[in-house]
């Protein structure tokens, strides 16, 4: 029997402890349970307009007994939330993985979550509930197609300020949002880094650092005209001579044209060919040219670093969303610390039943497309039968028409006759 090689032993057992190693602060895979875990919310539910949870593997899926929990009903608004332990990720990565299937083929509304600090009344989660992270995909019409990342700082939201695109199709998709202690960020759809960056630049959650100097001017001398009039070029002889428009040699004079009533004739004008505009010395590079000048920067006087400007403390992870169609799906809710443990997740999960998912999702819109072409031809014939009953009430009102019409003819020969005899 072949001997394994230390070495590899060693990384085994480092990676094993590593995931072992990983703090899991929120796991929710909503399997039997889950409603002692999580607090449907009474928001909107006195207008009622408070959508309806159902705990369901959806109309198609990898396998049935996967569940998680969908939106139920059209137009309505839906709240539910989970408590955790509160936890910092001061000095840790933090780590917010979900997973969102859109069956209705979502034309707009949400797919994201949240996560809030502090005390909050559950039963009272709703839209002005603050929070301090909102995450996920976000669609509505052709312009609106993208991941949202919200974060709250100093009481205020502030959105991400690149675009996110977001999946669009009807099956299960994975998204991860990383925040690290160095304040860089990741955001993962499907276990794919998407976008990459920095709280400093891509958020405006502090003032810059570096701003132009209000107080610098263009120097005088400063030359920024790329191409100047070639000193060298001149005008051409006669070019001021030849003529904007000349008379059209193909005219002629109209066979009626009358000189003494109509006065002389002259020939229309046409467009000069030859004749090519007001003349302009050809442009050549210009050799002072210094480029386009830019005010120099400076340190922005109202820049304050925050060196905590990553860190937030959580209790509690919700879904808040206005639903038009339902059908979206949430799943396998992660709160950690840790990026490897979040994507060994995605993998046992999405990544082991996306293919089936997709299977089974491709039979149902196949069986759909056969139930649609079985309809259209019975709505034709229907509506072959309703020409024929109007084609036979036509015959019907011609008869009585001309039925009608006999009763009068009969009726007028009958008054001449009576005519006659007078």
């Amino acid at each position: 029997m072949a001997k394994l090689n230390p070495n590899f032993i060693s990384l085994i057992l480092i990676g094993l402890v590593a995931i072992a190693s990983a703090s899991v602060i929120f796991e929710e895979k909503f399997d039997d349970g889950w409603e002692n875990r999580w607090v449907k919310s009474d928001w909107k539910k006195d207008d009622n307009t408070a959508g309806e949870w159902s705990h369901t593997a959806g109309n198609w899926s990898g396998d049935a007994n996967d569940k998680g929990i969908q939106t139920s009903e059209d137009y309505r608004f839906y709240a539910i939330s989970a408590e955790f332990p509160e936890f910092t990720n001061k000095d840790k990565t933090l780590v917010f993985q979900f997973s969102v299937k859109h069956e209705q083929k979502l034309d707009c509304g949400g797919g994201y979550m949240k996560l809030l600090s502090g005390d909050v009344d559950q039963k009272k989660f709703g839209g002005d509930t603050p929070y301090s992270i909102m995450f996920g995909p976000d669609i509505c019409g052709y312009d609106t197609k993208k991941v949202h990342a919200i974060l709250t700082y100093n009481g205020k939201n502030h959105l991400i300020k690149k675009e996110v695109p977001c999946e669009t199709d009807q099956l299960t998709h994975v998204y991860t949002f990383i925040l690290r202690p160095d304040a860089t960020y990741s955001i993962l759809i499907d276990n794919v880094e998407k976008q990459t960056g920095s709280l400093y630049s891509d958020w405006d959650l502090l003032p810059a650092k570096k701003i132009k100097d209000p107080s610098a001017k263009k120097p005088e001398d400063w030359d920024d005209k790329e191409y100047i009039p070639d000193p060298e070029d001149t005008k051409p002889a006669g070019y001021d001579d030849i003529p904007k428009e000349i008379p059209d040699a193909d005219a002629k004079k109209p066979e009626d044209w009358d000189d003494e009533e109509d006065g002389e004739w002259t020939a229309p004008t046409i467009p000069n060919p030859e004749y090519n505009g007001e003349w302009k010395p050809k442009k050549i590079k210009n050799p002072n040219y210094k480029g386009k000048w830019k005010a120099p920067m400076i340190d922005n006087p109202d820049f304050k670093d925050d060196p905590e400007l990553y860190v937030f403390k959580f209790k509690y992870v919700g879904v808040e969303l206005w639903q038009v169609k339902s059908g979206s799906l949430f799943d396998n809710v992660l709160v950690c610390d840790d990026p490897d443990y979040a994507k060994k997740l995605a993998e046992e999960t999405w990544g082991k039943l996306k293919d089936a998912e997709k299977a089974a999702f491709d039979e149902a819109e196949k069986k759909r497309e056969e139930e649609e072409s079985k309809d259209a031809p019975a709505a034709d014939s229907d509506a072959e039968d309703e020409q024929d009953d109007d084609d036979h009430e036509g015959d019907e009102s011609d008869t009585e028409s001309k039925t009608e019409e006999t009763k009068e003819e009969a009726s007028s020969d009958k008054d001449d006759a009576a005519h006659d005899e007078l």
